[in-house]
């Protein structure tokens, strides 16, 4: 099943999106993106080009989105706070026919580059495309090193987007509510994808703020989120929360660190809907996941199982491998495809145990702590940390040692206080192996995200030096 058909199948919607004071219905976003896909023909660009898009969460990018499918063209989506420098690498990988961006973004400095407004004229071709013409060229996230540019087809973005309204039984009747940027994978498969897929609305948020997202929730009875932990700590924590203003919630999905059992069985509590943890990446959507009747401990004790046709298994160094119909078919540069692209199974560098089929993530290769020569998963830290009463959230990182090589610093937040010495003696009453057991704490009132969301930990890390 390609875009064009998923997309088209759904619906009608007379409040398909909302944004501000604008609310667009499916004739409305159908009118938009016909006239840029017949501007964008008018330009002679067609099937299989490129047009990159640098644009903040706007309905402008899912216009351009569903006007690029709608020609075969492959949308190349820029995240809306790349600076000149991530956009010089992109655009070089890409080589795009076009850039369409925003006022104000670093983008539409780039000779050539356009509005939305800017291009209007021209008649929309009768155009087929197929399950496996490229859809979509996205950069992964990440506080270093160049940006990888993954390349989805036609058929792995139509499943995943099929395969969660199956998992989740979404409907017509769902709202969504999407603060991430539609550059990012969880935008454009909750906020574009899905949401077209069914009809249901998709509300979205310019800039993530928990008192007006509490507002979107109650005014706009919001049925379900996605995101990092950041964003429902924010929730539940705001001065006006009240469990009365969402009640319209049923279904919150977190994935990324710091989905420890504590916060979900809190979030649960506080906000009243069904809680779970998530897996995936920019290459493998939402690879595991949960159905809402699936066992609570399962559901907020693992990162999820794999449906549909995906499969998951981990190698002798624990490290995680998946493949599905949603995986990505590798990335622009073909070394980095060769390198974790193998048989059909892509390496995650990921570290993960499996259990019956549930996959539970236990740190990345990158932020595993070493000690010592001993391997300590931030992750299994942060889960202890997490787990007293007194903390909120927490992050665990490597910090530098003489002696020992590395050591295990946290970064916590936790309103009454929380030091060394309390730490040491949770983590002894937990019964936890010694080495695991943080040498440094470091109070916060809030972690440093990146882009994404998510926490940024080497920005954390570099504050230990």
């Amino acid at each position: 099943m390609d875009l064009n058909h998923l997309l088209g199948a759904a619906p009608s919607n007379p409040t398909l999106v909302v944004h501000g004071d604008t609310r667009l219905s499916t004739a409305d976003l159908d009118l938009r993106t016909a006239r840029l896909a017949g501007a964008l023909n008018a330009r002679g660009i067609g099937h299989g080009d490129r047009v990159a898009f640098q644009l903040p969460v706007s309905i402008d990018a899912i216009v351009v989105y569903r006007a690029c499918w709608k020609i075969g063209v492959v949308p190349v989506a820029l995240h809306p706070l790349a600076g000149p420098a991530q956009l010089e690498q992109a655009l070089e990988q890409s080589e795009p026919a076009l850039l369409i961006s925003a006022p104000g973004a670093p983008l539409l400095s780039t000779p050539g580059a356009a509005t939305v407004e800017q291009l209007s004229g021209g008649a929309v071709p009768a155009m087929s495309v197929a399950d496996n013409d490229d859809a979509l060229v996205m950069f992964t996230s990440g506080s270093t090193g160049a940006p990888k540019g993954v390349v989805h087809t036609h058929g792995s973005l139509a499943y995943k987007a099929s395969e969660s309204v199956e998992v989740h039984g979404f409907s017509a009747d769902d709202v969504v509510l999407m603060p991430a940027p539609l550059a990012h994978v969880s935008g454009l498969l909750h906020a574009v994808l899905v949401p077209g897929a069914v009809g249901a609305t998709a509300v979205l948020m310019s800039k993530w703020d928990p008192g007006g997202a509490l507002d979107l929730i109650e005014a706009e009875g919001v049925t379900w989120m996605v995101g990092p932990p950041t964003f429902f700590i924010g929730l539940m924590d705001h001065p006006e929360f009240r469990p009365d203003r969402v009640t319209s919630l049923r279904l919150i999905s977190c994935g990324g660190a710091g989905v420890s059992p504590s916060f979900a069985e809190r979030a649960g509590a506080q906000l009243g809907a069904v809680v779970k943890r998530a897996y995936g990446s920019t290459e493998a959507p939402t690879i595991t996941t949960s159905r809402h009747d699936d066992p609570p401990n399962r559901m907020i004790g693992t990162d999820g199982r794999p449906f549909g046709g995906s499969e998951i298994r981990v190698d002798s160094d624990n490290g995680l491998w998946v493949r599905g119909p949603e995986l990505a078919r590798g990335y622009l540069d073909p070394d980095r495809t060769s390198e974790h692209f193998v048989d059909g199974w892509f390496r995650t560098g990921d570290l993960a145990t499996i259990d019956d089929g549930w996959l539970t993530i236990t740190g990345r290769l990158g932020d595993r702590i070493i000690r010592a020569g001993e391997n300590i998963s931030a992750s299994e830290v942060e889960q202890h940390l997490e787990a007293h009463p007194a903390i909120r959230a927490a992050v665990a990182v490597s910090e530098p040692d003489e002696r020992l090589g590395e050591r295990v610093a946290a970064f916590v937040i936790a309103p009454d206080g929380f030091d060394l010495a309390e730490c040491q003696s949770w983590f002894h009453e937990r019964g936890a192996a010694r080495y695991i057991t943080p040498e440094r704490i470091e109070l916060l009132d809030e972690f440093p995200v990146l882009a994404s969301g998510k926490v940024d930990r080497a920005g954390l890390a570099a504050r230990l030096s």
